[in-house]
């Protein structure tokens, strides 16, 4: 083996991440990978939190480096993983967020049309697959769920998996948001597996609770903040109206990759292998060039939602806990109409409405596991003393509409 493969990387949060062989060096070479150091981890959310620059090659880093540990935690409790099924672990984990794509569910629902990120995800980890002669085929079985040890999978996708413990730690260092910071470190010393399922030992249900908490604040500080989801829904019409123009044979300027999104009805049925070249090609920058070229265009929905982006002067945005009714709604679109001299649909590029939903935690998916002292394994919100876990469990869903800012000040 080439020693200088064993890489180190420093990391703000967990100081040295150490490569463990040379296929995960291979693997993290590899241009599809590298293409997540040009993908920012919160989209848009530094519109809010400057610092929230951080990308998702840091987080895929961050999880394969806990990965590690939780490996360690488990073994020095006898649970038996062979050397082939945590190198399995490892890449499963690296590679699990590698189909996002630039401001991912703003593109999910413009461009690239209900083609999900872990479908792309798994394309990328066939072809790589294929490339690597087989070396990922029991990574790819663990992630599809395939693998006769279901805590595997618990440990890269579940309610407590080593993804979420690494972004609400990255994510809460990195936005500024104290509240989010979790001790992914203890959670995963609490870990154990019995009859093939991952529980956390009874002494760290509190740390559960921790987690939890910090998962729910997490989402409306920072993940729901409504300036971030309000640039998010600014660029999900950008996009759209991209894709409209390009279909009326508009010429945009834009990258090679991101004018074949435009211009190309892409979806489920036609994301295929030279789809995915091509979507390996596009990155944030892709988009944000655009946008800075976009906001001179002769067309004036794409022009100005683009400056709004680019220049951070927003829609106006409004939550509510109840629904806005449909005639406030087009109260508040006809008031523009008239204001804009825009047609009744092109209205609806700056006035609309919607809502968002955050549940930190679902009783109807797999539980997060808590070991009694006793043997007995519970779910945590039976075993927890604090009635917030049960607040916790139930879905909170908000109301929004958005509107130019100038319809507020009159």
């Amino acid at each position: 083996m080439n020693t200088n493969k064993l890489k180190i990387f420093n990391d703000p949060i967990y100081g040295f991440i150490t490569l463990p062989s040379a296929l995960i060096y291979d693997l993290v070479q590899h241009p599809y990978f590298q293409r997540l150091r040009r993908i920012s981890q919160m989209g848009l959310s530094s519109l809010v939190y400057p610092g929230a620059h951080h990308t998702r090659f840091h987080h895929a880093l961050g999880c394969m480096h806990l990965m590690q540990k939780a490996v360690d935690v488990l073994r020095s409790k006898n649970v038996s993983i062979s050397a082939e099924e945590e190198q399995a672990l490892y890449i499963a984990i690296l590679l699990h967020d590698i189909g996002h794509g630039p401001f991912s569910h703003a593109m999910e629902r413009s461009i690239v049309e209900g083609v999900h990120h872990e479908t792309i995800s798994l394309m990328f980890m066939d072809k790589l697959d294929a490339e690597f002669e087989g070396q990922l085929s029991l990574a790819i079985k663990i992630f599809r769920g395939n693998y006769h040890r279901k805590f595997m999978l618990q440990l890269i996708s579940s309610q407590l998996d080593m993804d979420r413990m690494d972004y609400l730690k990255r994510d809460s260092f990195f936005t500024g948001v104290a509240e989010g910071n979790i001790n992914s470190e203890r959670l995963i010393q609490m870990m154990n597996v019995v009859d093939d399922i991952l529980v956390i030992e009874e002494k760290g249900i509190y740390s559960v609770e921790k987690f939890l908490t910090a998962r729910r604040l997490m989402y409306w500080q920072a993940y729901l903040h409504k300036t971030s989801l309000v640039a998010e829904l600014i660029l999900m019409k950008i996009l759209k109206r991209a894709k409209e123009l390009s279909h009326k044979g508009e010429v945009l300027l834009a990258s090679t990759p991101l004018s074949f999104f435009l211009q190309n009805k892409i979806d489920e049925s036609t994301f295929d292998l030279t789809t995915l070249e091509i979507f390996s090609r596009l990155d944030d920058n892709d988009i944000i060039s655009a946008i800075k070229e976009w906001q001179f265009h002769d067309d004036h929905i794409i022009s100005s939602l683009s400056a709004m982006l680019i220049n951070r002067n927003l829609l106006k945005i409004k939550l509510s806990n109840e629904k806005f009714s449909s005639e406030q709604y087009q109260e508040i679109l006809q008031k523009y109409a008239a204001q804009s001299n825009l047609s009744r649909e092109e209205v609806k590029f700056f006035v609309f409405k919607g809502k968002i939903k955050n549940q930190a935690y679902s009783v109807n998916i797999e539980p997060i596991h808590i070991l009694r002292k006793d043997g007995t394994i519970e779910d945590v919100v039976d075993a927890s003393d604090q009635l917030s876990l049960k607040a916790l469990s139930k879905p909170v869903t908000k109301y929004y509409i958005c509107f130019p800012k100038q319809l507020a000040e009159k």
